[in-house]
């Protein structure tokens, strides 16, 4: 296999790196709503001003993943952070998330194992436990 340039690896990585940031960029902005509709990763590469192919292609060579990968994983770490607040219902954070519930169920359990109310229910639970346990010490 043909080694890349190293110019070329620099740019696959700035690419990588840029897309990244955007990414951030934008679900910060759908939780605070000042975005209320998610965006596609043809929406990024239009960002960084580059064809969405190429885009893909890029991340994918640098990384060994898909656009998407990184995309679905932060939505994931945003919606666990969400649901750690008690005074938000799953159907409000799906809402804010530009899910409707049952959408927001299937993704999050396709990626997480289990549904968003098992998922609370876990961490409730796990921090009832520190909390005894701090108690008893």
């Amino acid at each position: 296999m043909p080694t890349l340039p190293k110019k070329l690896l620099a740019r696959q990585h700035e690419i990588t790196a840029d897309f990244r940031r955007e990414v951030d960029r934008h679900l910060a902005d759908i939780v605070a709503g000042r975005a209320t509709e998610m965006f596609e990763i043809r929406d990024f590469a239009g960002i960084l001003c580059i064809h969405p192919t190429h885009l893909s292609n890029t991340i994918k060579g640098a990384t060994g993943h898909a656009p998407c990968y990184f995309f679905e994983a932060r939505i994931l770490e945003v919606s666990r952070e969400l649901l750690r607040d008690p005074s938000r219902s799953v159907a409000s954070i799906a809402a804010n998330l530009t899910y409707d519930p049952s959408n927001f169920t299937k993704f999050f359990k396709r990626f997480q194992g289990c549904t968003p109310k098992q998922y609370r229910e876990q961490v409730w639970a796990a921090q009832r436990a520190e909390i005894a346990e701090a108690v008893t010490i």
